[in-house]
């Protein structure tokens, strides 16, 4: 029964992508969205699996946090004076508390899948490599701002991460050398963190759409397969 589900769902789509000159038009209500849901939540679920662990954004050279522009000449000099462990400490307790918020972005990109309307679901199939991505972040971006920044500001505040990082960049903030958002540590995590986990997403969707078949799913083999 499922197998015929997943049969029926995806045949308008691949119709779709695989006929010239067709349009989002062509893909009937359900199973535009459909196809485009198993997608998005494949590649959310992936994404948020991959940087919600340690080393998650350490690790990945992708999506690694680093200092903010003025700071990086900042940690060259610290480095040269002898303080490379301290700028070293930073940028770990930074990518650390992306890690540990990214897995609060989970419950939120799978009701934005749940919750796809058919004009998205079009928009999308028609769309290009990065659709999916865009359609992410016009949802989700600012309410998960609101949910990650708690978060960020309670793992920074264990290892006193705030004060290291504003005793470095008042300074420069305050002669216009640094953006006024990037002066609040935790606000500067929480971008960089929001940045990384649409990165990541745009990669699974990258991924889907080169090798549908090897998802192992039927459907996204269907609405996405050459």
């Amino acid at each position: 029964m499922q197998r015929r589900h997943f049969t029926t769902a995806g045949v308008a789509a691949v119709i779709l992508l695989r006929a010239p000159g067709a349009t989002a038009a062509d893909v009937s209500n359900a199973d535009a969205a459909s196809g485009i849901r198993a997608a998005l939540e494949r590649g959310a679920t992936a994404a948020v699996g991959l940087l919600g662990r340690q080393d998650g954004f350490l690790g990945n050279p992708k999506v690694k946090i680093q200092l903010p522009g003025y700071l990086k000449d900042a940690a060259r000099l610290a480095k040269v004076t002898g303080q490379q462990k301290r700028i070293d400490e930073l940028v770990t307790a930074m990518n650390r508390a992306a890690e540990a918020a990214v897995p609060e972005a989970k419950a939120l990109l799978i009701a934005a899948v749940k919750s796809i309307g058919v004009s998205d679901a079009r928009r999308i199939v028609s769309g290009g490599e990065n659709s999916v991505t865009k359609f992410f972040a016009s949802k989700t971006r600012k309410p998960l701002a609101e949910r990650f920044l708690p978060i960020v500001t309670r793992e920074t505040e264990k290892v006193d991460l705030a004060a290291r990082y504003n005793a470095l960049v008042g300074r420069a903030a305050g002669v216009g050398l640094l953006k006024s958002k990037d002066a609040s540590i935790e606000r500067y995590v929480t971008g960089k963190a929001l940045d990384g986990l649409y990165l990541m997403i745009g990669e699974e969707e990258k991924k889907i759409r080169r090798d549908p078949v090897g998802t192992g799913s039927a459907l996204l083999a269907k609405v996405f397969g050459k």
